[in-house]
């Protein structure tokens, strides 16, 4: 049983199996739908939040095994009303369509321009390996991060 999860800067209490996917108790318990239901076994990218900083897959890990880890889904991403960077960017690029994978592809882009604020081709690959879009606006969604990279660099200046 987990009585309690840090979730999007702050400490939630909740009554939780611990056996539970982490995607389940995001979902259901919290109210946090950003992250989908997809393939169930890690390979869509759909359920993608960060945990600690690093994107991971929330169908895979049991709820328990998150332990004091700081855990942000694509709801505690904007900030004072406004949308992070990487979400604005999506929409100014219109990296989505069907909006399925969006969530799961910002929090990726999130995670890997929090590593390298300006990937190159080798790294972008590498971080959104793994995050499917069925509608394929591939080309977009990397415009998008390019796009995201320079206006954190800009907000950094």
């Amino acid at each position: 049983m987990i009585t309690r999860l840090h979730v999007n800067g702050r400490d939630t209490a909740l009554q939780a199996d611990g056996e539970r996917l982490l995607l389940s108790v995001l979902r259901d318990d919290l109210a946090l739908t950003g992250c989908k239901p997809g393939c169930g076994e890690g390979q869509c990218g759909a359920c993608t939040v960060l945990i600690d900083g690093k994107a991971v897959r929330s169908c895979m890990i049991p709820a328990a095994a998150v332990g004091e880890a700081k855990i942000r889904t694509a709801e505690g991403l904007e900030k004072d009303g406004k949308l992070h960077p990487v979400q604005q960017a999506f929409l100014d690029a219109d990296a989505l369509q069907c909006g399925y994978c969006t969530c799961g592809m910002v929090m990726s882009a999130v995670a890997l321009l929090e590593a390298h604020p300006e990937p190159n081709d080798e790294q972008f690959l590498a971080a959104m390996d793994g995050n499917i879009c069925r509608c394929g606006v591939y080309n977009r969604i990397r415009d998008a991060v390019r796009i995201a990279s320079e206006t954190l660099a800009e907000n950094d200046r």
